[in-house]
């Protein structure tokens, strides 16, 4: 192989992508077998069986036991909205956001108390072991799953008052800047970092994907005064869903 050429499976598979890209293996189309492959791009069975593999791992073809393999349905991304916008009410800034753009957003949640791992512990600048109140949601858009999120906050800060769990209460469901301040917590900044990653099999179980789905992960840190109040995990399917951020110019 030549400098700067692509390993045959890769060449294979780009040209299978183009295919299903143009329409000529429309969805739902049974992908060439192993054997078609072989004869028709005169490579080895290991190399259409790699190259089989890369479109699975894209997300663009599924395995159908007994059946074969067939060209997915692609999905129109959806657009899902975050931004600095503190609504009046206090309401919860997903319930704000997604009725702006006309979705029917809605949440379960359950919440329980936990000792911080090392990587939130660091997150939160807390040591190793302190206890934190852990918050899962599953995040709906008409009935399904949209977005997973689990959130900490530790429990130094908000331990025996009446925001020490996020749902409930009498500010339960306000988002996270309403409840601090009701315990004279003033959050004055939130970071954000966003990458992606192979979702976890409990991940793309409840998000409906299947093995192999790429999810985007955006780690989320309030802060009061240089001290983090809450952390969190928010993972998105890539495959659905665009985040769309729209920030305040000041």
């Amino acid at each position: 192989m030549t400098f700067g050429e692509q390993p045959a499976y890769l060449r294979v598979a780009s040209d299978l992508r183009k295919k299903i890209a143009n329409g000529s293996l429309p969805p739902h189309t049974r992908l060439p077998s192993q054997a078609r492959i072989r004869e028709e791009y005169g490579v080895s069975d290991t190399v259409a069986l790699e190259a089989r593999k890369v479109l699975m791992a894209e997300g663009l073809v599924e395995g159908r036991s007994g059946s074969g393999t067939y060209v997915r349905e692609r999905p129109v991304p959806r657009r899902i909205a975050r931004s600095g916008y503190r609504p009046p009410s206090g309401a919860n800034p997903f319930r704000q956001e997604q009725a702006a753009d006309g979705a029917r957003g809605t949440w379960e949640s359950s919440s329980e108390q936990e000792h911080a791992s090392a990587s939130v512990a660091a997150r939160l600048g807390i040591e190793p072991g302190e206890r934190v109140m852990r918050t899962r949601y599953v995040y709906r858009d008409a009935g399904e799953p949209m977005m997973l999120s689990t959130s900490w906050e530790p429990l130094a800060v908000t331990g025996r008052t009446p925001v020490m769990l996020p749902e409930e209460g009498p500010l339960g469901g306000c988002g996270v800047v309403e409840r601090m301040a009701a315990i004279d917590v003033v959050v004055d900044n939130v970071v954000e970092e966003v990458g992606a990653r192979p979702g976890l099999a409990e991940e793309l179980l409840a998000l409906g994907g299947v093995p192999g789905h790429v999810v985007m992960v955006v780690e989320r840190t309030y802060y009061a005064s240089g001290r983090a109040v809450e952390t969190a995990d928010v993972v998105v399917p890539a495959d659905r869903y665009r985040i769309a951020y729209h920030l305040p110019v000041r």
